[in-house]
């Protein structure tokens, strides 16, 4: 009279939401192990006639139970229960417990059912199932020994000591061989699990190379849906391209300017997501760059750090630009900018199979011929782009243009620097002359490099006035 190796089977879902199969530990099979091991008792227990005849039929209900039980969770409408093995499992510890009692709490045979019960309830249900069935099992053997009395001794025979004991060992290493291979099989799923987290994770990194940081992660954190929807926001959109690329592209080797362009690319991407735009296409030599989508700080700090990027920008093109002539690329390669903000439409454009997160509207096409107008090393933007970073950037008017889409001339106006880095007191110095370029910015120079450059600058100092006696 016990309780099933188990009440409930395993569910376990790989990184794909896949189920993996997990061996439960059959409740079936256990239940009718445990009562068979019960039934033994019972036997050796009439053989001995330490029981009572009429405990035969206690034998057979032993033997029919487990069946019955099966055909009420499994065909009948209690399979709708919700926990009808652990309420099973209860009601078998109810009958164990009636069992030990009318036994008069024979000592081995008592333990020996208590034992089985305790230990399946552990396994199922943890020490909350353990507490339950313990109190009815109390319980229920509190009323067996009121029916029947305590028996005049409570020491067992050697056979019906033997029996039980035999049969508790035996139920319980089949229980601990099913819980070994459910924990195993568990341990192998964990593993395929990890892998497949693992696969998924270096997938999703690859597969992010193709979007911005900000949009991928939208969609990896399930803020934002993957489906054709689109909104209207006010963001800032920036164009630029490299003046003189043409020109090289004619004078070098494909491979040589592959390379080229994706140390440029690299770089730029590099500093527009330290100011938290959203790159959103690369088209030849040109690159485009929205502020305040997926995320915003609100339309003066996106503007201000749109700005503020294609300044650093252009400044990061100086250095680049050394290091080319150091290669031996000869060609003044210098980028051109333009900045624009307004009302667009963005979201996700395309087929259900294939799709775009990017931007339409009028203020793009303004951002793109603002880009192209402007001359090399040169940020223009739009007047209500300098409306919302006049207080922070220096900006020099020049004029007004007409743009396609708008109904009146549009005034531009050229960015010039930080108003803080204006001065004698600014944190950057620049010249370049042929067979000189010099980029110096102190704010970003330690002690250490700072006594190197001074040496350098010296020894060119030096070699010039030497050239000049």
């Amino acid at each position: 009279m016990n309780a099933p190796l188990s009440v409930s089977k395993s569910l376990v879902l790989d990184a794909q939401n896949n189920p993996i199969a997990i061996p439960p530990m059959p409740d079936y099979n256990g239940r009718i192990l445990a009562y068979t091991a019960t039934g033994a008792v019972i036997v050796a227990g009439l053989v001995e006639n330490a029981f009572p005849s009429w405990m035969v039929w206690l034998l057979v209900g032993a033997i029919i139970w487990p069946h019955v039980v099966y055909y009420l969770t499994r065909r009948t409408f209690l399979r709708h229960s919700i926990r009808i093995r652990q309420k099973m499992l209860l009601f078998d510890c109810v009958v164990g417990g009636a069992f030990v009692g009318l036994i008069g709490l024979i000592a081995t045979p008592s333990i020996a059912v208590v034992l089985m019960l305790m230990f399946s309830c552990l396994i199922v249900g943890g020490i909350r199932q353990w507490f339950y069935g313990f109190v009815l099992m109390a319980t229920a053997a509190a009323l067996g020994v009121s029916i029947s009395g305590v028996a005049d001794s409570l020491e067992s025979s050697l056979l019906l000591g033997s029996a039980a004991m035999l049969a508790t060992g035996l139920y319980i290493c089949v229980t601990a061989f099913y819980a070994h291979q459910q924990a195993r099989a568990l341990m192998m799923a964990k593993t395929q699990i990890q892998n497949q987290r693992e696969q998924s994770i270096a997938l999703s990194h690859k597969l992010s190379k193709y979007l911005s940081p900000q949009v991928w992660q939208s969609i990896f954190t399930g803020e934002r849906d993957v489906r054709l929807e689109t909104q209207r926001k006010k963001l800032v959109i920036f164009f630029s391209d490299i003046k003189g690329f043409t020109e090289l592209s004619e004078e070098m080797e494909p491979e040589a300017l592959t390379e080229l362009l994706n140390h440029y690319f690299n770089e730029m991407s590099e500093v527009a997501l330290k100011y938290g735009g959203t790159i959103d296409k690369f088209v030849g030599d040109s690159i485009m760059i929205f502020f305040g989508d997926p995320t915003s700080r609100g339309q003066r700090e996106d503007a201000s750090a749109c700005v503020s990027m294609a300044i650093d920008m252009r400044k990061h093109m100086k250095i680049m630009r050394q290091k080319w002539r150091s290669q031996g690329i000869k060609t003044p390669l210098e980028i051109r900018m333009g900045i624009s903000t307004g009302y667009t439409t963005v979201g996700n454009f395309g087929a259900e199979n294939r799709m775009d997160y990017t931007i339409i509207g009028k203020e793009v096409n303004l951002a793109s011929r603002l880009e192209s107008l402007a001359e090399p090393g040169e940020i223009l933007v739009s007047y209500e782009t300098f409306s919302l970073i006049k207080d922070r950037i220096m900006c020099r008017d020049k004029g007004e243009i007409t743009v396609k889409g708008f109904g009146r001339p549009v005034p531009i106006y050229e960015v010039v620097d930080f108003r803080r880095d204006l001065g004698p007191n600014r944190s950057f110095l620049e010249h370049e002359h042929n067979g000189f370029a010099m980029y110096m910015d102190s704010d970003k120079i330690n002690e250490a490099e700072r006594k190197s450059i001074l040496s350098a600058l010296e020894d060119a100092a030096d070699r010039l006035r030497q050239e000049d006696q």
